[in-house]
């Protein structure tokens, strides 16, 4: 069911009609009755019903606000501009929320690709878009939305892992926030446009390791840590090094055997790697 527009005027002109037609229906009884005219009693009843039956077609829609019209029970249009309005009479109005509005979703427990516990919670901003399909395709599109946003960060949760610690090009729900999120907006979107709701932006405001493996994962990572700084400290000790014995050999015009360079870098990287004040024993005697 597709969301269409309905018949509706300016309401202060439907209001000042009704008015007029109450005083006047008002004063043809009162003088059908003083003068036993029952022709002006009849058309003043007449008028006072036509008022009553026009009143019941005005509605006050807010700002960022739908009416949804039905009539006996058959949906025949929505308002969206706000004001005073004059419409169908005899319609029951649904009024629904345009704005753009947030769900907190509660922190769930769910294991990542590689079958990690981890906690995960997300804020998802969304708006009606289609008040009809909102209000008539799914039984409350509030709670529609709240259970479907659970579902969704569940399994988008379990599609990526929350870290690696040995490719970093693969997306990772802690390193790629934003490549997350763009795939639960997409996913959520399609699960919901059976609501006529539009997802406007979702984002992580949870993310952790559940609390039984929480301790563990932080040692890998501080593991990892300490192992990529190595390798950027071994491969700078090795260029210096390199860099050392080059220097030498031309500015020098030193011999160095092939032993002696061999004990000469390994005393360098010794020097340069060590993290304690270690003072390396580094013999040159024999150097020519």
């Amino acid at each position: 069911m597709q969301e269409k527009s309905v018949f509706h005027i300016n309401g202060y002109v439907g209001l000042v009609l009704a008015v007029l037609f109450v005083l006047g229906g008002g004063w043809l009884i009162w003088s059908g009755a003083t003068d036993d005219h029952i022709v002006s009693v009849f058309l003043g009843a007449l008028l006072i019903v036509i008022a009553a039956f026009g009143a019941s077609s005005l509605t006050i829609v807010g700002p960022n606000q739908a009416k949804v019209l039905t009539f006996f029970g058959k949906y025949i249009g929505t308002i969206r501009d706000s004001g005073l309005f004059m419409t169908v009479p005899l319609t029951y109005k649904f009024a629904i929320s345009l704005r753009v509005r947030n769900f907190n979703s509660a922190i769930l427990k769910v294991n990542d690709l590689r079958g990690n516990p981890i906690e995960i919670a997300a804020v998802i901003v969304f708006k009606v878009v289609d008040t009809s399909t909102a209000l008539f395709a799914v039984d409350d599109y509030e709670q529609f939305v709240e259970i479907q946003s659970e579902s969704a960060v569940r399994h988008v949760a379990s599609e990526y892992p929350y870290d690696t610690f040995d490719d970093a090009k693969k997306i990772t729900l802690r390193s790629n926030p934003t490549e997350v999120s763009d795939r639960l907006t997409a996913e959520l979107q399609e699960r919901l446009n059976v609501a006529g709701v539009e997802i406007v932006e979702t984002r992580l405001t949870h993310l952790a390791y559940a609390t039984e493996i929480a301790s563990a994962m932080l040692q890998r990572q501080q593991s990892s840590a300490i192992l990529s700084a190595r390798k950027v400290i071994v491969e700078g000790a090795v260029s210096i090094t390199e860099e050392t014995l080059k220097r030498l050999e031309k500015d020098t015009n030193m011999q160095i055997s092939d032993d002696q360079k061999v004990q000469l870098m390994n005393n360098l990287m010794v020097t340069i790697i060590s993290e304690r004040g270690t003072q390396p024993m580094i013999n040159t005697s024999n150097v020519k």
